[in-house]
């Protein structure tokens, strides 16, 4: 690894192929320092990187924001290029259809001749490998505030060709305290979930609260593609098999959490390919999922990509873990959701989705009003349960008179 200047890094960034693919740290480990020196050192180039936030690609002519998940960074992106696929096989892509010709990374300070990826891992591994195979670079954004983690996270300092010493505050996600319908839907998933589980759990106000609401329970695993504060509050809580890693790809959440995955041994972080691999994920204990969706039909399939047909956010690791929990002895695969979309001030609940679904075949639908299982019943069965247990009252007329017309009655 040789540490340069921002001036050299850049020369260093301007001997690429015309027009390449280089893909970054996404979420909350954006190497921004970086974005800058490769948009003034490239005309053209094709920046790739998962739920990338603001400032991850310059909206100019010349620069093509390319991804398989759109964060918030991307998804007004004049050359937006989303292409579809569960996460589990993104890294896969690297060395087919996406060749890579630089991978940055946003790394820690070295240690015994290793950096580490701190807060994402994901699909950096299979990126670096399949860029390195073609003689690709390796560029570092090292950041003393980035933590130490361990797992696939670690970086050997000699397959860095070129770092950047910076010192810049991470990104936060400061979790907001639940409302009631977000309180109900966590009480409601958490007395589904027996002792010693395995978890997955997304990033929001209803995963946050299903995660509150398990600080009573005893022996929980964490086996999950992200994890944000909720579970340092379980492992605070006690609620948490201490004698069994704590398994992600990413983190987002304070720096509190930051400060304490830093040199934890207990947090082993690890490949996309491995992490959602639905195969990996039924072996795990009582694996369930919690992943929530923009709406779902009386069919239960979910869309949790899409609004009016435009990507909002891409399959992500719900595919993944929907199958993998469904496979594990005693999994189970919720979807948690609002009854009612507050913004849009509809149903989240309808009769049939007119936009390309996520998944299907969920165990069962929680909102605040009740659970609704699907999984072993008949689509008519799975309609009146929706409609029944799991819809706002003010829709339930016309979602049953809608299923009659779709042969659900």
């Amino acid at each position: 690894m040789r540490t340069v200047s921002p001036e050299a890094f850049q020369t260093a960034l301007s001997a690429l192929p015309d027009n390449p693919r280089i893909v970054v740290s996404g979420n909350f480990a954006v190497p921004t320092d970086a974005i800058s020196l490769i948009d003034r050192a490239l005309p053209r180039y094709t920046i790739h990187a998962l739920n990338a936030g603001i400032g991850a690609a310059p909206d100019r002519d010349g620069v093509t924001a390319e991804t398989c998940f759109v964060g918030a960074g991307m998804r007004k992106h004049r050359k937006l290029a989303y292409i579809p696929a569960r996460l589990s096989l993104v890294p896969h892509l690297f060395r087919g259809p996406l060749p890579v010709d630089a991978v940055v990374v946003h790394v820690s300070p070295p240690c015994d001749g290793y950096v580490s990826m701190g807060i994402e891992c994901n699909i950096l591994p299979a990126a670096i490998e399949a860029c390195r195979a073609r003689s690709g670079r390796i560029f570092a954004v090292v950041n003393n505030h980035m933590p130490f983690t361990y797992g696939d996270a670690l970086l050997p300092v000699d397959h860095i060709d070129h770092a950047l010493e910076v010192s810049t505050p991470l990104p936060e996600a400061r979790p907001a305290a639940p409302d009631d319908a977000s309180q109900r839907i966590g009480d409601l998933v958490a007395a589904r979930v027996p002792m010693g589980a395995t978890l997955q759990a997304g990033i929001g106000a209803i995963p946050d609260a299903a995660l509150g609401a398990l600080a009573g329970h005893k022996g929980l695993r964490i086996w999950t593609e992200t994890f944000s504060d909720g579970v340092l509050e379980l492992d605070r809580r006690g609620a948490l098999d201490t004698g069994h890693p704590l398994t992600t790809s990413f983190l987002m959440g304070t720096r509190d959490l930051y400060d304490w995955v830093d040199g934890n041994p207990r947090v082993r972080m690890m490949r996309t390919e491995r992490t959602n691999d639905p195969s990996v994920i039924a072996l795990q204990r009582s694996m369930t999922s919690i992943n929530t969706a923009l709406e779902i039909d009386l069919f239960g399939q979910a869309n949790a990509s899409r609004i009016k047909a435009r990507i909002y956010s891409g399959f992500g690791g719900q595919t993944d873990f929907i199958v993998g929990a469904l496979h594990s002895p005693g999994g189970q695969a919720f979807m948690a959701m609002r009854s009612w979309h507050p913004k849009a001030n509809v149903s989240t609940i309808v009769p049939l989705l007119d936009e390309p679904v996520t998944s299907f075949q969920q165990s069962a639908v929680v909102t605040e009003h009740g659970v609704a299982e699907l999984l072993g019943y008949t689509q008519q069965a799975q309609a009146r349960h929706l409609i029944r247990d799991a819809a706002h009252p003010d829709v339930r007329d016309e979602l049953r008179e809608e299923a009659a017309q779709l042969g659900l009655a």
